[in-house]
């Protein structure tokens, strides 16, 4: 894919700090809202996921904050899978003001646990492949 998923979300006053900035935690939850919002995108629902056996895990997650951003602030949040050969993948997201002001980066290690086994799928790739109706929104 040339650009990266991406999805709009609005800064609203309630997640705001006492300095008016955007709560460090809420930048989680925009990330999270991004990835499940591709999974939707690309027909994969967590009920789906679910019924298959399978359920994503975050492994680890860095966010490196740039900018401040302030309630009523439009921002686009990307998110594109990376690939590699072995049971996790890595997820690299940013977090853009609507002038293109880089706000947050978002990077993360992930893997599709096997809900029965209790263990990471061998092939997460190939499982969302499998999975998604529109696999090319994971670069697959």
């Amino acid at each position: 894919m040339s650009e990266p998923f991406s999805v709009r979300v609005t800064v609203r006053g309630y997640e705001t700090d006492t300095q008016g900035h955007l709560n460090q935690s809420v930048y989680l939850n925009y990330a999270e809202h991004a990835r499940w919002s591709l999974l939707q995108a690309a027909g994969i629902t967590q009920a789906g996921l679910i019924a298959t056996g399978v359920g994503p895990v975050a492994l680890e997650t860095t966010i490196r904050y740039l900018r401040e951003l302030l309630a009523g602030d439009e921002v686009d949040v990307t998110c594109a899978f990376e690939w590699g050969g072995g049971k996790t993948f890595r997820i690299r997201q940013e977090i853009r003001k609507t002038d293109g002001t880089l706000a947050a980066e978002v990077t993360g290690v992930g893997g599709l646990l096997d809900l029965k086994e209790r263990r990471l799928v061998a092939d997460p790739a190939d499982r969302f492949k499998q999975l998604a109706a529109d696999p090319a929104l994971f670069d697959l």
